[in-house]
């Protein structure tokens, strides 16, 4: 009689919820392997110090000529009529974003981890997509936050008038955490990585960056150079991210210019179809 062949066992779903975490994880710490990476670095650095030099301009001649201009434009604080913007700018608050791409992650992550094959490579190419997103918006805010300390700028009327140079460095408090702004940092970075991932949703993302900026502004809580300096932190934060991914062939690719694009993604109908293929009996 022949012998017979035993097939092992597949892992159980915990092994095999690690095994996904664990790779998901470890592909952000791999040693880069781009062949472009070095021309893609030169032109992060060029593109990065331009933005850097032309945004720091831009602050200086707005807290001196314009800040204390706009705050007297605006409404007063605390106006009833206001309660759609004060909504409103909650789109952009860090907490709440990075929350929403947090538990997307964990979701895709369990999900993943009982899927096989194509459907789970398909899956995991979203996971990493969402990881660049996560990521751009952390270290953007989290760059905010020591600027924030060290420079510790107050918030418009803190003190009791409008004074745009009313500063107390390492001061701490969120009175005099007006520069940059976080809620632009956040709003920026994620417009940026969004639009780096899906170029067809970029004037719909930095509507949505733009409609955030005006709500601090609005709503008294930053002054224009607050919220120019933050939309400038989260953009070259980002930019810094994706050139990890890109020198990890991670969702993005290289050209020979240095220039980093998006790989494919996967498309929104064979996903579609995944999610089906998991939730069914």
């Amino acid at each position: 009689m022949p012998a017979s062949t035993s097939i092992a066992p597949r892992p159980g779903y915990p092994v095999q919820l690690l095994a996904v975490s664990g790779r998901a994880l470890a592909q952000l710490v791999r040693s880069p392997s781009h062949s472009r990476r070095a021309e893609a670095a030169r032109k992060l650095a060029r593109h990065s110090l331009w933005l850097s030099a032309v945004g720091a301009a831009l602050i200086i001649v707005l807290m001196a000529a314009f800040d204390q201009t706009e705050i007297q434009l605006m409404p007063t604080r605390g106006t009833p009529a206001l309660w759609p913007i004060r909504i409103l700018t909650d789109f952009g608050k860090d907490e709440y974003v990075l929350s929403v791409l947090g538990i997307a992650l964990v979701v895709v992550a369990l999900v993943a981890a009982g899927l096989h094959g194509t459907r789970r490579t398909l899956l995991l190419g979203l996971g990493t997509r969402l990881q660049y997103l996560f990521l751009s918006v952390a270290l953007s805010v989290f760059v905010g936050e020591i600027l924030k300390y060290l420079i510790g700028r107050g918030r418009p009327f803190v003190g009791g008038k409008p004074d745009p140079f009313n500063f107390i460095p390492f001061e701490g408090t969120g009175a005099y955490a007006s520069l940059p702004s976080g809620h632009a940092i956040t709003a920026f970075a994620l417009a940026f990585a969004v639009s780096a991932l899906w170029p067809r949703l970029r004037v719909f993302m930095f509507t949505y960056a733009i409609v955030i900026l005006l709500t601090r502004l609005v709503l008294l809580a930053h002054h224009p150079s607050d919220v120019t300096a933050g939309a400038l932190v989260g953009m070259v934060g980002a930019m810094a991210v994706r050139y990890w991914f890109a020198a990890r062939r991670l969702a993005f690719a290289i050209r020979a210019d240095g220039s980093i694009v998006p790989l494919p993604g996967p498309a929104g109908g064979r996903l579609k179809r995944v999610a089906r293929g998991a939730s069914a009996p």
